[in-house]
């Protein structure tokens, strides 16, 4: 049984698609899942799961997420192994003068289409950077991810992707959860 990470995108924020915890960790439950646990309010789910088309299973946490809360909430499953080489492939970690509050992760759900990346690669961004490596984006925001151009709707209307957003402390405190699960179980 392999441990993955959903990243569920947009709910909980500015009082928009209301989930509590408890519901979607019971929800998670009548999913073919086990070990279902969640991280703070804004949709982080770390569970165990026998299967191996993680297609089929994001479509199908997706569809219970619909017919359980009424509206749409796409769903980011990302396995829990690559965990520790998505954390250390981040580029701003290694700068000097980094504030790691600073730095955030956005995953997509799919491949980047390289032509729509390459327009917003030579843009100005003032101190706000980004690299991308596979299907994540790298940020590293001096100004807070409030403050930015940057920031996950940017990069969905631009390269036509689901994204999700998530900050380092959320990074750590998840890839720490998936570790242990696996540990005790």
């Amino acid at each position: 049984m392999k441990t993955y990470i959903a990243l569920l995108r947009g709910i909980n924020v500015s009082g928009q698609k209301m989930i509590k915890m408890a519901a979607l960790l019971e929800m998670f439950n009548t999913l073919n899942v086990k070990n279902a646990k969640t991280y703070i309010q804004s949709g982080n789910v770390v569970f165990q799961y026998k299967g191996s088309d993680l297609e089929i299973l994001q479509k199908k946490i997706e569809k219970k997420i619909k017919e359980t809360f009424g509206f749409d909430v796409p769903v980011i499953l990302v396995p829990a192994d690559s965990m520790e080489g998505v954390l250390k492939s981040n580029p701003f970690i290694k700068k000097k003068e980094c504030d790691f509050d600073k730095l955030y992760f956005i995953f997509f759900n799919g491949t980047i289409d390289k032509k729509l990346l390459d327009k917003i690669t030579e843009g100005n961004y003032g101190t706000d950077e980004f690299a991308v490596k596979g299907n994540i984006i790298y940020l590293h925001l001096p100004n807070n991810y409030g403050n930015t151009k940057l920031n996950n709707n940017f990069f969905e209307n631009k390269l036509k992707i689901t994204a999700s957003a998530r900050n380092l402390k959320t990074m750590n405190a998840l890839k720490a959860m998936a570790e242990e699960l696996q540990e005790n179980n």
